[in-house]
């Protein structure tokens, strides 16, 4: 059975009456006596005591660790933790042509966050200039949609100061936290490597800085093919964890359509890692949502059970997966303050097409 810990309070008494029973203080210490100081500074250098043994014991094994003994027995299979990014993108801005914006050109977003120009560019014949800018702080904070209001933060003559991003500003990923990495570290420890299985796939998918879920599709694009659907839910949040790009293989890959956006970024970073002969598209699943009527719900348990039942879809869901009608009564069941309800609709089992993701649509409350 596992060690329970004494409170300070039992470690006080105890002491306590040790010091009483040791004396022959039949009727206990007052409480200001010198006896009674000195047994509650023991029960306190016993407690600090304890407490240091229960972290060493947190820290011995693999399932409980934290912070760098977490990264340590994380090494020891290969498994890192993701270290937060910053973002990138374009701004398009106009001015006068031939005029320079140069590199280090601090560039504000409309809500204040900071990026700064990577590349000096010049302005086109057409009197637009494509400018690439990189995020001053890491973290999923840097990203931004396409048409994104960005200003310049210093005056550059020739070139106005107004512009927008010319497509969205990604890649920014905050630094993994420790659920995060203690749960792909666990999954290294459970699955051996089989050098280019499925499960290979799903891990260095996962190993990306931002994607947190992964799937693998065998022949998903014809024989030979690999396709690979990625999520990122923290860094893409505002688009519902959806990854921003277009569809394809890496970079380096000349046998199909190279992919954009956050699909590059996670094929070019399995392509050192796959097989050679094998062709990894990198794939968004399409958004699918799933309407959801419910009855006998309070009005003030409602939005715990909207987030409990997406939680339950981002655990179940999966592309061209199914969802059991039961996990949606369980998620909502054990919600606090939720008695009696029903689930009107849907009345089955959420069978997804092929590359199609369940998510939670419009929940009507009957």
């Amino acid at each position: 059975m596992p060690f329970s810990r004494p409170t300070l309070s039992e470690l006080r008494a105890q002491t306590a009456q040790d010091v009483a029973a040791s004396t022959g203080a039949e009727t206990g210490l007052l409480r200001r006596a010198v006896l009674r100081v000195l047994s509650d500074i023991q029960a306190a250098m016993a407690h600090l005591h304890y407490g240091y043994l229960d972290w060493i014991a947190r820290q011995a094994v693999p399932f409980t660790c934290t912070d760098e003994f977490l990264e340590g027995w994380a090494a020891l299979k290969g498994v890192f933790r993701k270290p937060a990014t910053a973002a990138t993108g374009i701004v398009t801005l106009t001015g006068t042509p031939g005029t320079v914006v140069p590199a280090g050109t601090p560039v504000i977003r409309a809500d204040g966050t900071a990026y700064t120009v990577s590349t000096a560019a010049a302005v086109g014949g057409g009197g637009t200039v494509a400018v690439p800018i990189l995020a001053d702080e890491a973290g999923a904070t840097g990203n931004a949609d396409a048409g994104a209001v960005m200003v310049l933060g210093r005056a550059v003559a020739g070139v106005q100061s107004t512009g927008a991003a010319a497509a969205a500003v990604i890649g920014g990923a905050d630094l993994e936290a420790d659920d995060d990495l203690r749960a792909r570290m666990l999954a290294a420890y459970r699955i051996t490597a089989q050098g280019g299985d499925a499960d290979d796939f799903v891990g260095w998918a996962l190993a990306v800085p931002g994607v947190t879920r992964a799937w693998v599709s065998r022949s998903g694009a014809g024989p030979g093919t690999v396709v690979v659907y990625v999520m990122l839910d923290d860094a893409q949040a505002a688009h519902g964890g959806f990854p921003q790009g277009t569809d394809g293989v890496a970079a380096a890959d000349i046998r199909a359509v190279r992919a954009t956006g956050d699909q590059l970024t996670v094929a070019n970073a399995l392509w050192s890692l796959q097989p050679v002969t094998a062709l990894v598209y990198v794939v968004a699943p399409v958004n699918t949502p799933v309407p959801i009527t419910i009855s006998g719900i309070p009005a003030a348990s409602r939005a715990a059970v909207s987030a409990a039942l997406v939680d339950q879809f981002a655990i179940d869901a999966a592309p061209g997966g199914t969802i059991p009608l039961n996990r949606l009564w369980e998620a909502v069941e054990a919600v606090s303050g939720v008695d009696a309800f029903r689930i009107v609709s849907p009345t089955a089992d959420l069978v997804a097409q092929p590359g199609r993701l369940f998510t939670v649509g419009t929940i009507t409350w009957s």
